[in-house]
């Protein structure tokens, strides 16, 4: 049977506030296994907050924003797990948040993992070929590339964004905020983003 750590326990009772004592006996009843603790708690009636992230989110708000007297349009769809908390205030306010980066930001992705593959293929072909062209010396190319690549994702993906009205918050923390603050798993779905008169070609 696998050691029951404290750290093993510390673990799953920040993912289900369930007690301390509650926590040790799913482990050993679990010899170990963190997903079969999660259940055992879970059967019990123990999890109070079972892992918000796994909880199924389809209430919520899709936010429509306008901006620069219709220059620029947003519709963004936010989720949350409940009806009550997608008409509360907090929930609307922050779901405007997100319209309002949008449309100041222009991301492209929600999360770093929708980038796809050939995007990422692509801006690393460009950075390469202008680290060559400002003759840098070859050693150093892949860490230019891996930097042109950060701030690529910093500047297109909206969870790594830093957020509009205070660079030192991503829009991730924001999320995570409004997930402990209201209670429930918020995702932010999709957005769609509009300028006026920009082209439609890929």
């Amino acid at each position: 049977m696998a050691q029951i750590t404290t750290e093993m326990i510390k673990q799953l009772r920040e993912a289900t506030a369930a007690g301390i004592s509650d926590c040790k006996k799913a482990l050993e009843s679990a010899e170990g296994d963190y997903s079969k603790a999660v259940d055992y708690l879970r059967e019990k009636g123990l999890a109070t907050a079972a892992k918000r992230a796994d909880r199924a989110a389809s209430a919520g708000v899709v936010e429509l924003y306008s901006h620069g007297d219709g220059r620029v349009g947003v519709m963004v769809e936010v989720n949350c797990e409940t009806d009550f908390v997608g008409r509360t205030e907090n929930f609307r306010k922050f779901a405007h948040e997100i319209a309002l980066q949008v449309a100041a930001a222009a991301p492209r992705y929600i999360k770093e993992e929708d980038i796809p593959e050939a995007d990422i293929e692509h801006e690393r072909g460009i950075a390469t070929a202008k680290a060559k062209e400002e003759n840098k010396p070859e050693a150093i190319i892949p860490k230019i590339v891996d930097g042109a690549l950060e701030k690529f994702k910093n500047e297109t993906v909206l969870l790594r964004q830093a957020y509009i009205r205070d660079d030192k918050v991503t829009i991730q923390a924001l999320l995570n905020d409004a997930i402990v603050s209201m209670g429930e798993n918020i995702v932010v779905r999709r957005f769609a983003r509009w300028e006026l008169g920009e082209s439609t070609q890929g």
